[in-house]
């Protein structure tokens, strides 16, 4: 009851310490994502990191490199270069993971290196030579990958904490891990006030990084509480960001996590419905803001939101209503019988004969 007094008195519209709001701010549009089933084209200078590795970038980062035992937090695609074939994908799962530089298994050194060359946002195309890759055995497990295999790696170094000893996110404590979460949202947030949108998605999801699955579960009471009151406001985050990107559809999958939390979340309502309407799904659109609405009936912006949402059904109706006119035209007037003159002749000349006959039986009396 606590929470839902708070949420409520809490407009949508105003921002708090853990939350940013997007709804009123203007769009910008982000690049749309290649494809991600083979190896993107880089037109960039390839840079040879060594004698195995080579870089092109696709999209400048900024800042620092990371150094020896940095925790660098990437996603990344991977394809075998003779064959194209893509065996390893960290997008799909919408969560980066965690390397530690000068810590990283053996297969996985050719990536290293190319981390090591990159800032953070930096989005870049590596050649491995085998050599650096699964060597010449190869992998018949997970990932499958064949012998003496050469490698294509897409990266994106989203960023990187410098830890000297190279601790991990597994040797932290739960205060540790909450406590690192929480200062890469708070960067987040200054880069989101700034309009560096990109710059703080890649803050919220690092910050998400320390609150994985397997961390979350192992969590009861008040670790949970307080794992949560960081990992949820990311989300959310998120979720702002990317509406005014314009990637709907991404924006509804970090609504939905919040929502397995915390199904009466109104934030998580309110943007999970924008990004349905944005992409025409009224009716689920509108469930979502009503289920708000439930929880935060003085809200202005969900209102206004329904509001729109009745304006465009009217709209469709009105438009439906002139198609279907159009296709079947107005219900046509009834037409006036005409009469054949030939029947009329007909019958003028059948009266006259019944009267002359009728005339002749007179006389005859």
């Amino acid at each position: 009851m606590d929470e839902v007094q708070e949420q409520q008195s809490q407009p949508l519209d105003l921002d708090n310490e853990n939350e940013i709001v997007a709804e009123s701010a203007a769009f910008v549009h982000g690049e749309p994502p290649q494809d991600a089933n083979a190896p993107p084209k880089a037109d960039s200078e390839v840079e040879i990191l060594h004698e195995k590795v080579t870089k092109q970038i696709i999209k400048e980062g900024r800042g620092q490199k990371p150094s020896k035992y940095s925790t660098c937090f990437l996603h990344y695609r991977a394809w075998t270069e003779s064959t194209q074939h893509k065996f390893e994908d960290t997008w799909n799962e919408q969560r980066p993971i965690e390397l530690v530089l000068g810590k990283e298994k053996k297969e996985m050194a050719g990536l290293a290196i190319g981390l090591s060359s990159m800032t953070s946002g930096e989005h870049a195309l590596l050649h491995v030579g085998w050599e650096f890759g699964y060597g010449e055995e190869g992998s018949f497990s997970f990932p499958n990958v064949p012998p003496r295999a050469d490698i294509i790696y897409e990266v994106e170094l989203i960023g990187f904490d410098e830890t000297k000893e190279g601790k991990t996110r597994g040797d932290m404590t739960v205060e540790e891990r909450i406590g690192a979460a929480d200062r890469r949202k708070m960067d987040g947030n200054t880069f989101f006030k700034e309009e560096k949108l990109e710059e703080a998605m890649q803050q919220y999801s690092m910050a998400i990084t320390y609150m994985n699955d397997d961390f979350m579960f192992q969590l009861f009471g008040k670790y949970r509480d307080m794992a949560l009151a960081v990992k949820n406001p990311c989300h959310l985050n998120m979720a702002a960001c990317l509406i005014k990107l314009n990637r709907y559809e991404e924006a509804i999958v970090q609504c939905s996590i919040v929502l397995s939390e915390d199904e009466n979340n109104v934030k998580a309502l309110f943007r999970r419905g924008k990004a349905r309407a944005e992409l025409g799904q009224t009716d689920a659109a509108r469930e979502d803001f009503l289920k708000a609405q439930k929880f935060a009936p003085e809200d202005k912006a969900i209102a206004r939101e329904l509001r729109l949402i009745a304006e465009h059904d009217k709209a469709v109706y009105q438009k439906q209503r002139e198609i279907y006119k159009g296709i079947f035209g107005p219900r046509p007037e009834p037409k006036p019988k005409r009469f054949n003159r030939l029947v009329l002749f007909w019958q003028w000349l059948l009266s006259l004969f019944y009267g002359l006959f009728r005339r002749g039986g007179h006389k005859a009396d």
